[in-house]
């Protein structure tokens, strides 16, 4: 399980609160990994577990953006 797994894991089993789905970032680390990762992709390649490593990270992101915008229309509501 990569980084971001774990900590979106993590994030969701401790019973986000809305305030808290919006506040959302991913941590220095996985920043940086997704950076060097779309950076090697770009220059050199990426070896097939590095591929998908960042497939799995852009499917996260889409997650979480799914997620907050999830809990910006339930605010919306209130």
């Amino acid at each position: 399980m990569t980084k971001a797994f774990e900590e979106i894991v993590g994030f969701v089993a401790a019973g986000a609160t809305r305030e808290e789905v919006l506040r959302f970032q991913a941590s220095a680390e996985t920043k940086a990994r997704v950076e060097f990762l779309i950076h090697k992709e770009k220059t050199e390649g990426l070896l097939p577990e590095e591929s998908s490593e960042l497939d799995d990270y852009l499917r996260l992101e889409h997650l979480m953006r799914m997620a907050k915008a999830r809990a910006r229309s339930l605010g919306a509501n209130e």
